[in-house]
């Protein structure tokens, strides 16, 4: 993939323009207002944004004049998305846009056929999702995403799982302003001790926040092992109150970690 050629798509990208912050938020209104002038003069001040991102793709074999196509693509989505109240540098925003357009591109484009009907229940499924969300102010879950679409949950885990592009966990996911930010940066290991070290921390304190007999029911029952009716035993009080005493306190423990 020649992608330090000076010519994509006709541009010679060794004379495009680069936007400062400020004269960028001086575009947005009239762009947003309708000014076509000004849409051009946005849209080409960005094109290195869209070299850059390319170039994460520049492994795969394809050509940089499609990649380029497409990037510009999700440039204009992301411009027409852009929200000027957040506080948020349009090219923070634009890249994921960007990268989402390419990787619908090469998904669509991929010598691993996909049937179009998979493809279509998968972006049924993600349509619902966005929906779903604005309507609830929070992720849907498996379930709710199968029943909007009326369909088995199986059927939907397969779709989405089918369209969804290999990453390498070298592939970097930022790199503005500093150093790289790699996919494997942002994978957690579970068992990693700093993090078990904190969450222990975090522990402790929610079950300092307990009251004496909360905390012994829960010492008994999650640390030591006992059943209800040992724990009723032990205290002097029915099977049922310690069920509802632990059940309390749990939710207790859930509200402070």
């Amino acid at each position: 993939m020649p992608i330090n050629k000076v010519e994509i798509c006709g541009v010679d990208t060794s004379t495009l323009p680069v936007l400062s912050n400020e004269r960028m938020r001086e575009l947005f209104p009239l762009v947003h207002g309708g000014d076509k002038a000004a849409r051009d003069e946005f849209i080409r001040g960005n094109l290195r944004l869209v070299l850059s991102v390319i170039q994460r793709f520049g492994n795969r074999g394809e050509n940089a004049d499609d990649l380029f196509q497409v990037g510009c693509i999700g440039l204009m989505k992301a411009l027409d998305n852009f929200d000027v109240t957040q506080n948020v540098r349009f090219s923070t925003y634009a890249v994921p846009m960007i990268i989402g357009e390419i990787r619908r591109y090469l998904r669509d484009n991929n010598a691993i056929r996909v049937s179009r009907s998979l493809r279509d229940t998968a972006y049924k499924a993600l349509q619902a999702r966005d929906r779903l969300a604005a309507r609830d102010g929070r992720e849907p879950t498996l379930s709710e995403l199968a029943e909007a679409l009326a369909l088995p949950r199986e059927d939907v885990v397969f779709a989405l799982e089918a369209i969804q592009d290999p990453v390498s966990l070298f592939e970097p996911v930022m790199g503005e302003g500093g150093d790289a930010v790699y996919v494997m940066d942002q994978v957690r290991d579970e068992k990693e001790a700093d993090s078990l070290w904190l969450e222990g921390i975090a522990l402790r304190e929610a079950m300092g926040r307990l009251g004496e007999r909360e905390r012994k029911i829960l010492r008994l029952r999650f640390f030591e092992g006992r059943t209800q009716m040992e724990v009723a035993g032990e205290i002097g009080i029915s099977q049922a109150q310690v069920s509802r005493l632990e059940k309390n306190a749990l939710q207790h423990l859930r509200k402070y970690i």
